[in-house]
């Protein structure tokens, strides 16, 4: 059983998904301080002096570049990332519960396809606009993975809304008979952020792709979008995959945020244990193996329904 918060809700829900992008991030920095040997306090703490320095650091421009388009895709980057998480429950709670909510959760990753691509192309850099354009070809290569994955939990619970989809899993959740989905499902959240092994859109080979241009608070506004779309995925796998709520003796908010930093903890530990994929060699892998998996994996979902 999910309900809906009042209005105040979705006032709360950016500052949970601060905080967990605040965790993640340092997380990430803590990981990056182990492997070079570094402090760990002071990498706990990297990532809010990062943000202080953007904060104050001037803005620069480029010629002729499209204000509006550079930065209103930016916080449009942003914005996606907080509505994606409306129809994610904590616990028993959710800002909304939509009768289409998992449809409502991919239609906001869309909205990344063009914030991107405009990043890229208002900031009227050549690097910046190769960079949007590969974010753009990594979007059809994982798009339909991630969809079919998304749909294989909406076939075993036999409904689009998520808290239908938390009930359907009362007894057995869903990564334990629709692994393949699962995997791939994340896979496909590391690919809509861009992030470890698909992060060509920002690659150091172009400069830095998208963010190239990108300094001062545009900069920390656009890798927050960034940030919000990996924890919004992060968390929308635990409704999805993982029960919910479910578990003993823990209240269910408390269980839903210990398996959402579980599965967000792994997300930002593979970026430090998987090289970059090469774009053309992601893509084939997507068509030719991760969507075949995926319709695998739906089929026999499709089968054990219809013999129940």
């Amino acid at each position: 059983m999910v309900d809906e918060l009042p209005w105040w809700g979705g006032l709360v829900l950016p500052l949970a998904l601060g905080v967990l992008v605040a965790a993640a991030a340092s997380w990430d920095s803590l990981l990056s301080a182990r492997a070079s040997g570094a402090n760990a306090t002071s990498a706990l703490t990297l990532p809010f002096r990062e943000a202080g320095g953007l904060l104050i650091q001037q803005r620069r421009r480029t010629l002729a570049a499209d204000a509006m388009l550079w930065r209103g895709g930016a916080l449009a980057f942003v914005v996606a990332g907080v509505l994606a998480s409306l129809v994610t429950p904590f616990g028993q709670w959710a800002v909304a519960d939509f009768s289409i909510g998992i449809v409502w959760f991919n239609a906001m990753e869309v909205v990344a396809w063009a914030a991107v691509w405009l990043v890229g192309w208002g900031s009227n850099s050549a690097y910046g606009l190769i960079g949007g354009y590969r974010f753009i070809a990594q979007g059809l290569a994982y798009e339909l993975p991630h969809m079919f994955a998304l749909i294989t939990a909406a076939l075993g619970a036999g409904s689009l809304r998520v808290a239908d989809v938390v009930a359907a899993q009362d007894t057995l959740w869903f990564v334990a008979w629709m692994p393949i989905a699962f995997v791939i499902y994340l896979l496909s959240v590391l690919a809509m952020s861009f992030w470890g092994p698909f992060d060509q859109a920002v690659g150091a080979d172009i400069a830095g792709g998208a963010m190239a241009e990108l300094s001062g608070v545009d900069r920390l506004v656009f890798g927050a979008g960034r940030w919000l779309l990996l924890v919004s995925g992060a968390a929308f796998a635990v409704p999805l995959f993982l029960g919910g709520g479910a578990g003993p003796l823990l209240p269910s908010w408390l269980w839903t945020l210990l398996k959402t930093l579980a599965v967000l903890g792994l997300l930002v530990w593979v970026r430090r244990r998987v090289p970059t994929v090469r774009m053309e060699r992601y893509e084939e892998v997507a068509w030719l193996v991760l969507i075949p998996l995926t319709l695998l994996q739906a089929l026999v979902v499709a089968i054990v329904v219809i013999a129940r």
